[in-house]
């Protein structure tokens, strides 16, 4: 595991947790890593962030794309498949909190909202702390855990946003971050065909966010950057 370091001042750029596969870089797409963790499903530290799928590395490049002087960190909770359990997301947030860190993307959830009291603790450490969570609110009309609890910057897909872009949609459950779900794209390679999905509108938010919190060093929660982005609109 590698020390985020010390807590930095708003003129320091915007630290983001990327929980996913890991990260691989240098990358075309994605120059540099600070550091990172692996997290075994149930919690426990296995060692190195190395990404094996991919996605971890797309869903940074991402990010990178948007916001280029932002301080990335590899949290890495999938292994040889995307999936792994609640315990992993949890530490994962933890982590981030322990880290100070100022952004965590996470691209991943659950569907079972049985898990949501398991979650509940690690998103109110971070609001505490004044780490902001972003991750999917609802994805094929079911909504997703920890994306559309409180606390929580919700993201919903929509594939006629432009990728450099986002909006907010007023949901049953709070206003949603509406972005598009395709990652940087490959040259000679139609979007369709490359990865693309719910993770990497996260991703898009994550990015956008990390590149206007950078002026704003008073905005440390959901709520307030949700306000951010309506001030922008208006």
């Amino acid at each position: 595991m590698t020390d985020a370091g010390e807590r930095k001042t708003g003129d320091d750029p915007v630290r983001v947790a990327v929980v996913d596969s890991g990260a691989n870089a240098p990358h075309p797409h994605l120059p540099r890593i600070a550091g990172g963790v692996g997290l075994a499903p149930d919690g426990s530290v296995t060692g190195d962030w190395t990404d094996h799928l991919g996605h971890g590395t797309a869903t940074a490049a991402a990010i990178h794309e948007k916001a280029p002087d932002a301080v990335l960190y590899a949290v890495k909770v999938f292994e040889r498949e995307l999936a792994t359990k609640v315990a992993a997301l949890v530490r994962a947030i933890e982590w981030a909190v322990e880290h100070e860190i100022r952004l965590v993307n996470l691209s991943l959830g659950t569907r079972n909202k049985l898990r949501e009291p398991e979650l509940a603790p690690a998103i109110e450490g971070a609001v505490g702390a004044g780490t902001i969570v972003v991750s999917a609110h609802e994805h094929d009309a079911r909504l997703w855990y920890p994306g559309s609890m409180p606390g929580v910057v919700g993201v919903v897909a929509d594939a006629g946003q432009p990728r450099d872009e986002v909006s907010l949609v007023e949901l049953p459950r709070g206003t949603a971050v509406r972005a598009s779900p395709f990652p940087r794209p490959i040259p000679g390679v139609p979007p369709e065909r490359n990865l693309h999905g719910i993770s990497f509108a996260v991703a898009n938010v994550t990015g956008v966010l990390a590149r206007l919190l950078r002026e704003r060093p008073d905005v440390r929660s959901a709520d307030a950057a949700i306000e951010m982005l309506r001030a922008r609109e208006g």
